[in-house]
């Protein structure tokens, strides 16, 4: 069999808008598949590929804009695959225009919310040698940041605001970065949040909503506080600090936001860099990924959480998630891990259909995952989960990376939710 990149195609497909192209942003070059645009009524999630990060834009269906970390790491490393569509600008410029293009149909160019999810490069950007210093001073261009230069950002979420100081005050340069560029932007009028967890309010849709069922976005879990699957109710599953040696404190995976998007009958989950690792036992209170997922589950669409590495995605996260789509955000030769497709594609841990697809699967990770990743529906490109309205059934669309304009590579579905 072929273990190299492949894609499979299916010929059913969701009901979807005309043709569109965007002049000045894309090339001009009309494709022979282009995609269609988001049409109100329709919950669009865009995993975007730029092999340096995570990132995903999510246009509600009256409109409203949210996009989930801004990933920029530095290049060069073997292990990792390209850059997507090329290395001629940054990954968070790239990740700016991709969401100005797929927003133009929506009511405003702009974000409406701007979720971190922890404070990791490959999720809010490194320091890298050609990170500029921002128009208005004071920090550098990278990731989140390059972004919110690109587009206006309404709202920004985070774990650790206002403090910025746990478990321990952040003290690395891309994380001191990171909060002189939060300072800068609220004295020039950003509104910066910390995470309620449990809140189903916090992040709302913000346009008209006449005609339309409501969507629910549930803040599940931050800094290892875990919704309950009731009311707003949350329980802390680390151990208080003083009862910890410095050694010991909750790393910054663990503390990842986790989110859960519902519409009508559909779900979707995303968990940043959320862990069931547990250091062989000694650690169990690290597990809140197990948690998160046993409030959260069901749900039609999981991204995996830690980019499939081998501490997420435990037998309990997929027995509780049921998802008939995981999504791997890839861009590095351990994503995702073989034991975690094992787990993924078990019947033992569920019965029925599930497929995977991936971001950016790294040749050497095609080939070490080769028991399975022949069975995954593609392993590279932009992928699109397109909900149709009223949340009855989704598709998923898969976009060619290698262009600005993503020409479809491939249609999957209609699922029904």
């Amino acid at each position: 069999m072929n273990r190299r990149r492949f894609l499979k195609g299916s010929a059913a497909m969701l009901p979807l808008a005309r043709p569109f192209c965007l002049m000045g942003q894309a090339s001009a070059t009309p494709t022979q598949n282009p995609f269609e645009p988001w049409r109100r009524g329709y919950l669009d999630l865009y995993h975007i590929s730029t092999g340096r990060g995570n990132s995903v834009l999510a246009i509600l269906p009256d409109g409203t804009s949210l996009m989930v970390d801004a990933g920029a790491v530095k290049g060069g490393d073997p292990a990792q695959g390209p850059a997507r569509p090329d290395g001629s600008r940054r990954p968070g410029e790239w990740i700016g225009r991709y969401a100005l293009h797929h927003l133009r149909p929506a009511p405003r160019q702009e974000l409406d919310y701007l979720v971190l999810t922890h404070f990791h490069g490959d999720h809010m950007g490194d320091l890298l040698p050609d990170s500029p210093v921002a128009s208005a001073g004071g920090y550098r261009l990278t990731g989140v940041m390059d972004v919110a230069e690109f587009l206006p950002v309404s709202t920004l979420i985070d774990r650790g605001y206002p403090s910025y100081d746990y478990p321990a005050p952040l003290a690395l340069d891309n994380q001191r970065n990171y909060i002189n560029f939060v300072r800068s932007r609220e004295r020039r009028g950003l509104k910066v949040e910390r995470l309620r967890i449990g809140s189903s309010s916090q992040i709302a849709a913000q346009h008209d909503q006449s005609g339309l069922p409501g969507i629910e976005i549930r803040n599940l879990a931050a800094n290892g506080e875990v919704w309950t699957g009731s009311g707003e109710t949350t329980n802390q599953l680390f151990p208080a600090l003083g009862t910890l040696d410095l050694k010991d404190y909750p790393r910054e995976n663990p503390c990842s936001i986790a989110l859960r998007l519902s519409y009508g009958n559909f779900r979707y989950y995303i968990g940043g860099d959320l862990t069931c690792d547990t250091d062989f036992g000694t650690k169990p209170w690290m597990d809140v990924e197990t948690a998160v997922a046993h409030a959260a589950g069901p749900v039609n669409v999981a991204a995996l959480d830690h980019h499939g590495y081998f501490d997420g995605t435990g037998p309990e996260f997929v027995r509780a998630m049921r998802a008939r789509i995981y999504i791997a955000q890839t861009w590095h030769a351990s994503h995702p891990a073989l034991s975690v497709l094992d787990r993924i594609y078990s019947p033992i841990l569920y019965s029925g259909p599930r497929d995977v697809l991936a971001t950016g699967l790294v040749e050497a990770a095609s080939l070490a995952d080769g028991r399975y990743s022949d069975r995954m529906l593609s392993q590279q490109g932009h992928i699109v989960v397109r909900v149709s309205p009223g949340g009855a059934k989704y598709g998923v669309i898969v976009l060619d990376d290698t262009r600005e304009d993503g020409p479809v590579k491939a249609r999957f579905g209609p699922f029904i939710a």
